[in-house]
């Protein structure tokens, strides 16, 4: 099979079904298939396929929780789920809908509706992808931007909260950065981001972790299922490799190269108190960091600064 076919996932604990749906599709799309839920989202971590095709009714773990379950994740939210049922009910609909199901296909099945159902709504995934990756991504630096980094904070801070796992942000700038660009001019002052972005980017190593651009010379760097002594490790690793890079930086008091300064902060999301809570701590640690002299981390608990 071709690498460049959509992948479709079928779920439906009927087996009958799934091998009428793979039929239907299976000459133009790489098809998996479970038969419950767990599986389901087993698969669709591990496949990330561009479409679900989901049953509704399904003993142990229905439809509507597999589809939240899909949407609640920030890997999978963008992974378009078209519910399959013998209920035609509003409700059924609605709640569909609720949860993040982006239509609706009523048995018995007509294969050109499949058909057509499925190619205009891979279309539509293809065409969204491209306009997000580009809307989401820091121009000058190429790494994602505010916008991304906030909308996949508020996911894993849910995911987190219903999972009771801890999460971790680190906050950065580079330090002294106008007088950079007073030294250096502002092209060079734009290079200096950029190497910084790589740096950042190649330090924070795991597939989950996410790092953007927060603005002007201040980074951000999203660390799921880490607590708050994770992310000093990772802050100190961030801190050496930014050093180490040794770009010089005449005109800053700290070095005569290029440091950046950070604050961590980690906690297990409370569900009732929103996430740029635990932004505004790692906030006032990366303070805490440049008021106790630049070119190092300071960590915070909820409210509590140490270091």
């Amino acid at each position: 099979m071709s690498d460049t076919r959509a992948k479709i996932l079928i779920v439906d604990d009927v087996p009958s079904n799934v091998h009428v749906l793979s039929r239907i599709l299976r000459d133009d799309y790489e098809i998996y298939f479970a038969t419950n839920g767990d599986k389901a989202l087993e698969l669709v971590q591990a496949r990330l396929p561009d479409l679900v095709l989901l049953d509704i009714m399904m003993p142990g773990m229905d439809g509507f929780e597999v589809c939240a379950r899909i949407k609640e994740s920030p890997v999978t939210a963008d992974i378009p789920v078209i519910f399959i049922s013998a209920r035609g009910e509003v409700e059924d609909e609605t709640r569909g809908l609720e949860v993040g199901a982006i239509d609706f296909i009523t048995k018995p099945i007509s294969p050109p509706i499949v058909q057509a159902r499925v190619r205009n709504h891979i279309l539509l995934k293809r065409q969204t992808d491209l306009l997000r990756q580009l809307s989401f991504l820091d121009g000058l630096t190429g790494i994602p931007n505010r916008r991304r980094f906030d909308e996949v904070l508020a996911l894993e801070w849910r995911r987190c909260s219903r999972s009771r796992l801890p999460l971790s942000v680190i906050m950065l700038d580079v330090d002294h950065f106008k007088a950079f660009n007073d030294r250096y001019g502002h092209q060079s002052g734009d290079d200096c981001l950029r190497a910084v972005s790589r740096l950042l980017s190649e330090h924070v190593m795991r597939p989950g972790d996410l790092v953007a651009r927060f603005g002007g010379e201040e980074f951000v760097c999203l660390l799921p299922e880490t607590d708050a002594d994770g992310a000093a490790r990772v802050a100190e690793r961030l801190r050496a490799a930014v050093e180490a890079e040794a770009i010089p930086h005449a005109a800053s008091p700290v070095a005569g190269h290029v440091t950046i300064s950070l604050g961590c902060a980690g906690t297990v999301p409370p569900a009732d108190r929103p996430p740029e809570e635990l932004l505004d701590v790692a906030d006032r640690a990366l303070y805490e960091a440049k008021r106790g002299g630049r070119n190092r981390y300071r960590m915070a608990e909820m409210g509590v600064v140490a270091g």
